[in-house]
C-alpha cells in the first residue's frame, strides 16, 4: 500500500483484518514514527484497535523502504492525496505518477498495480505508458479500485460494502484473478463485486460523489424555499425520500458539504467534463451553490444577531466537517468563523476531536474550550455546525441559564424548536418555518 493516508492506512488494515499481509510504504517521516509506535495519525472510530491487532498479527507493516515492501507482491495499491491543482481544480495526479514510476523500477516480478486513490479518467492508461517506459521488460497489469469510504464510518464501509468496483482490461484475467481472491471474505456475505473497464471504474467513483453532493445540495436549496412559503423542510425531505426511487440517505440541510472528497471531486468531475465536450450543467451548479451557501450561512448568523456581531461573543460547537472524523478540509465552520471574528464577534469554540487541526485555520483570536458547556457560558449567541451526538444532549434550560443572550442558529437542526423557544430562545433552524411568518398568497 503506497501511502499511510486516510484512504491507504483504512485499506491496509482491512485487507491485514481478511488475512493478507499488507505492508503500508509511507514516506512522511513523522506519519510513519506514528504508526510504528501504534499511534494513528487521523481519527476514525476502531482504526487504532484495528491497526494494533494486525500489527501483533504480523500482517500489518510500515515502512519507507518501496523495494524491501513490493519484491514478490501480487499487487500494489497506490493510495497517496489528489488534491484539487490550484488555479483551474484538474486533480493534481503527480503523486500518483512519482508513485507509479518508483513502484515499476522496484518491482521484482509479475504485479497489479491498482489505483485507490480517486483520479480522472484515463488515469490508468497513463500509468500504463509510465510503467512501460520504466521497465520495458516488466510483466505487469494495471486495475483501478476506487474506494468508497465514508469518514467516521470507514472500517464498516469497507468490511461489508455496498459494493466494489474494479476496472481492469478485458485481457487482464490475471488482474480479475488477483483482485478476486483477495476480496475473497466479501465474497462470502454476497457483497456486489462489479467489473468494468477502467476508464468506466474512474467515472464511477467521482459520479457517485457527485450525485450525492447534488442531493446535499438540492436539499438545502429546498430548506430555503421551505422557509419562503412555510413549509419544513424535514417533513419534506421525509415525503421525498420515502420513494425508493430517491431514497432518504443525504437528504439532511445544512451549512454545505466539505470534507476530502466531495468539493474536490465535483470540481474535478466539472473540469473532466469541459474538457472532454461533455459539460455537466448540474455538477458546475452544484459547485457554485455549494461555494456560495457558507457566505449565506455567515450572513444569517450576522442577521440573528440583529445586523452586526461586533461586540458579541458567539460560541461555535462543532467545527469538522462532518461528525466522527478530525477532518477540517472544506468545513463550513472555517469561513464561517473568519467572517464573524472580522465583524468584530468575539469567537469560543468547541469540538470533540477536531480542535487541535481546526488551530492554524482559524483567527488567532478564537477561544478553543474544554467542553461545550464552557463555550456557551456568557455567549450571546450560540451557532451549532457539526451535529456531534453530545451536542444534542444540551438542555435548552440549562443553556439558557449559561449564555448571556438569546439566540441560536442550528445550522444541523439538531434541536426541537418548539422546545428552544419555550425555554426562551430566538431560535433559528434551517427549512423551518417560524411561527408567525407571513405566507405567500396562492
Amino acid at each position: 500500500m503506497i501511502g499511510g493516508g486516510y484512504v491507504g492506512l483504512v485499506s491496509a488494515a482491512c485487507f491485514a483484518e481478511f488475512g493478507v499481509e499488507v505492508a503500508v510504504v509511507e514516506t512522511d517521516t513523522a506519519k510513519l514514527a506514528a504508526l510504528r509506535e501504534g499511534r494513528m495519525p487521523i481519527y476514525e472510530p476502531g482504526l487504532d484497535r484495528l491497526v494494533e491487532d494486525n500489527t501483533a498479527a504480523g500482517r500489518l507493516t510500515f515502512g519507507d523502504d518501496l523495494a524491501a515492501a513490493v519484491a514478490g507482491v501480487e499487487a500494489v495499491f497506490i493510495a497517496v492525496g489528489t488534491p484539487a491543482r490550484r488555479g483551474d481544480g484538474h486533480a493534481d495526479l503527480s503523486f500518483v505518477y512519482r508513485a507509479a514510476e518508483q513502484v515499476a523500477r522496484a518491482l521484482t516480478g509479475h504485479a497489479v498495480i491498482v489505483t485507490k486513490s480517486t483520479v480522472p479518467v484515463g488515469t490508468g492508461r497513463r500509468i500504463a505508458e509510465i510503467v512501460r517506459h520504466a521497465r520495458p521488460d516488466l510483466d505487469f497489469d494495471v486495475a483501478s479500485n476506487p474506494e468508497f469510504l465514508r469518514e467516521g464510518s470507514a472500517i464498516g464501509d469497507f468490511m461489508r460494502p455496498d459494493r466494489v468496483v474494479i476496472g481492469v482490461d478485458e485481457e487482464s484475467e490475471r488482474a480479475r484473478e488477483v483482485l478476486r481472491r483477495l476480496y475473497r471474505p466479501l465474497y462470502l456475505i454476497e457483497a456486489p463485486i462489479v467489473f468494468t473497464g477502467l476508464e468506466t471504474a474512474e467515472l464511477i467513483k467521482y459520479a457517485a460523489n457527485s450525485f450525492l453532493a447534488m442531493k446535499v445540495t438540492f436539499i438545502n436549496e429546498m430548506a430555503d424555499l421551505c422557509e419562503r412559503l412555510g413549509a419544513d423542510v424535514h417533513d419534506v425531505a421525509r415525503g421525498i425520500g420515502l420513494d425508493g426511487r430517491i431514497g432518504r440517505k443525504f437528504l439532511h440541510p445544512g451549512p454545505g458539504f466539505g470534507g476530502s472528497c466531495f468539493p474536490k471531486d465535483t470540481l474535478a468531475l466539472m473540469r473532466i467534463a469541459q474538457d472532454a465536450g461533455a459539460p455537466s450543467r448540474l455538477v458546475e451548479a452544484t459547485v457554485a451553490v455549494n461555494d456560495a451557501r457558507k457566505s449565506v450561512m455567515a450572513s444569517r448568523i450576522v442577521a440573528a444577531c440583529g445586523g452586526s456581531v461586533r461586540g458579541k461573543t458567539i460560541a461555535v460547537l462543532g467545527l469538522t466537517f462532518k461528525p466522527e472524523t478530525d477532518d477540517m478540509r472544506d468545513s463550513a465552520s472555517v469561513p464561517i468563523i473568519w467572517r464573524l471574528a472580522e465583524g468584530g464577534a468575539a469567537i469560543r469554540a468547541f469540538d470533540p476531536v477536531g480542535m487541535e487541526p481546526a488551530r492554524p485555520l482559524l483567527p488567532q483570536a478564537v477561544a478553543f474550550c474544554r467542553d461545550a458547556r464552557e463555550a456557551v457560558a456568557g455567549a450571546d449567541a450560540l451557532v451549532i455546525v457539526t451535529e456531534w451526538n453530545e451536542f444534542r444532549a444540551l438542555e435548552p434550560d440549562r443553556l439558557r441559564q449559561a449564555m448571556r443572550g438569546t439566540v441560536i442558529v442550528d445550522l444541523r437542526n439538531i434541536f426541537e424548536p418548539a422546545a428552544m423557544r419555550q425555554a426562551g430562545f430566538d431560535y433559528r433552524g434551517l427549512g423551518r418555518a417560524e411561527p408567525g411568518r407571513s405566507r405567500p398568497v396562492p
